[in-house]
């Protein structure tokens, strides 16, 4: 019996010395799997690293990314892969291919430039990369109801190509009534393309592209073949196409702020009557839009759009117009420098609608510098939120303005959307760059420039209008915030470099 217990005794040690040995061993093996996967990430950070020192365009941002990446890798490998990678070479590619730098000696060539437009505003055409063109016929459409029905007319009257390009575009009733009209077209044989952003309309329904290319619509995300990070759907967050641009036989094309969505037709009882702006431009400038949308769509799915229909340009109106696409494959940070310089020639007013207003700080000195020059300075907000964190930041930013004798006003009627600038009496645009960071740097966006005096006294009594039912802000309204209010927004603002 004792033997029979020694041996138990000993077969148990024996178990448990095995027991002991699996566990080191698995522990051994995890040690080395957690090693290897420490080793990628410090891996991936360098090379996050590297890329930031090659590409950086603002020395703040890239230490704040470099001082992240060294100290917190696990954190912000991620992070800078889905807001911070930039890699727009192929983009820059398709640029060259398409003949960017020979657009404004052709535009010459063909007689199409306006010679005092581009005289009076170099640093605009030259960031354009083409003139002021001539020979536009221009209509301002204001709200989503004269937006809608002139783009969805435009398209019924479509002889052989469609191309559509939108940020958000929902499945909701002016969401089919586009896919309706587009479908039609496509069923009488016209080439009809449909470019959408991943981001942007991440809820669009499966079924309705399903709907698009089954009849015979080519459809595309904006980054269909760049998928990144899309183990979730579609994550890179950075580097959105912005744009809102629709164009029917190259002839016609409609530029704004407005997306495609039942609250844009101010059908949400969240937000009521939706203020927004949008251009109809018939002409040469129309065909410059094309070559935007082309370049877009060529990056996206790598496939081509012929352009051979382009061979002569009618000249249906006597305005000038200049077509300048801006984003984050741009040499310089070209959008920012254009309404920098726009802000610099101001002498009488400067007006400025935005619904998000995080300027940077060349901006806010620009904007400064004007009022400090005698301009009327005027930044129409709105009053409402639809982004809380960047609506606070904007309080805090306009805010100080006040102080600084530029006029801050609260849009009351609804909620404003539009992206419009006015300068003096010789410079108005309408597109669809919001005065953030984000649009100036980051993502791809569309802005038409106006000279014609026709189209200066349209948008001035516009905004007249929108300037009367609207609250100013006093200095005294500033006192009567919260601490808490003030707080947050300040707050907020320390992000403005992402909003």
């Amino acid at each position: 019996m004792a033997g029979t217990g020694n041996g138990n005794i000993i077969a148990n040690a024996a178990e448990d010395v095995a027991s002991d040995a699996i566990i080191v061993d698995t522990i051994a093996n995890n040690l080395g799997i957690v090693a290897a996967i420490a080793a990628a990430f410090y891996l991936a950070a360098i090379i996050c690293a590297v890329r930031e020192i090659m590409n950086s365009r603002t020395a703040q941002g890239s230490i704040a990314w470099l001082l992240s990446l060294f100290f917190l890798p696990f954190v912000t490998v991620p992070l800078y892969l889905i807001f911070g990678w930039r890699s727009f070479s192929d983009y820059i590619r398709v640029q060259h291919r398409l003949g960017r730098n020979e657009r404004s000696s052709r535009a010459r060539t063909i007689k199409l430039m306006d010679q005092e437009g581009t005289r009076n505003w170099p640093v605009l055409s030259k960031i354009a990369g083409i003139p002021f063109l001539a020979g536009n016929k221009v209509d301002l459409l204001i709200d989503g109801d004269a937006t809608f029905a002139s783009i969805l007319d435009g398209i019924s009257n479509a002889k052989h190509t469609i191309l559509v390009q939108f940020f958000i575009v929902r499945d909701d009733q002016i969401g089919r009534d586009l896919a309706d009209a587009m479908i039609e077209r496509a069923k009488a044989g016209l080439n009809v393309y449909f470019l959408y952003d991943d981001i942007g309309s991440k809820n669009l329904s499966s079924s309705y592209l399903t709907r698009l290319r089954d009849a015979g619509i080519k459809v595309s995300g904006f980054n269909e073949t760049h998928k990144y990070l899309r183990v979730l759907g579609p994550m890179r967050l950075n580097y959105r196409n912005h744009r809102k641009i629709v164009v029917t036989d190259f002839e016609h094309a409609w530029v704004g702020g407005l997306n495609v969505a039942d609250e844009y037709l101010g059908r949400s009882k969240k937000f009521g009557h939706w203020r927004d702006t949008h251009v109809k431009v018939s002409g040469p400038a129309a065909a410059a839009c094309v070559v935007s949308f082309v370049e877009d769509w060529q990056w996206a799915n790598s496939t081509d759009i012929s352009l051979e229909r382009i061979t002569s340009f009618d000249q249906p109106g006597d305005e000038s117009v200049l077509v300048m696409p801006t984003g984050p494959a741009d040499k310089l940070e070209e959008c920012s420098i254009a309404f920098a310089e726009a802000a610099a020639q101001a002498r009488k007013r400067l007006w400025i609608t935005s619904p998000y207003f995080v300027p940077s700080a060349d901006m806010v000195t620009s904007l400064y510098t004007a009022a400090m020059r005698g301009v009327d300075v005027r930044i129409l907000l709105p009053e409402k939120a639809d982004h809380t964190i960047v609506w606070l930041a904007s309080h805090a930013h306009a805010d100080e303005m006040v102080d600084m004798g530029i006029k801050i006003y609260r849009y009351t009627d609804g909620f404003l959307h539009q992206k419009v600038t006015l300068v003096d009496d010789n410079l108005a645009s309408v597109g669809t760059v919001n005065f953030d960071n984000r649009s100036f740097r980051i993502n791809f966006e569309m802005t038409l420039w106006f000279t014609h005096s026709r189209m200066i006294e349209k948008i001035s009594a516009m905004l007249e209008h929108d300037f009367a039912g609207a609250r100013q802000t006093a200095p005294d309204d500033l006192d009567n915030r919260s601490y808490a209010f003030r707080v947050l927004a300040q707050g907020a603002r320390l992000l403005s470099p992402i909003l």
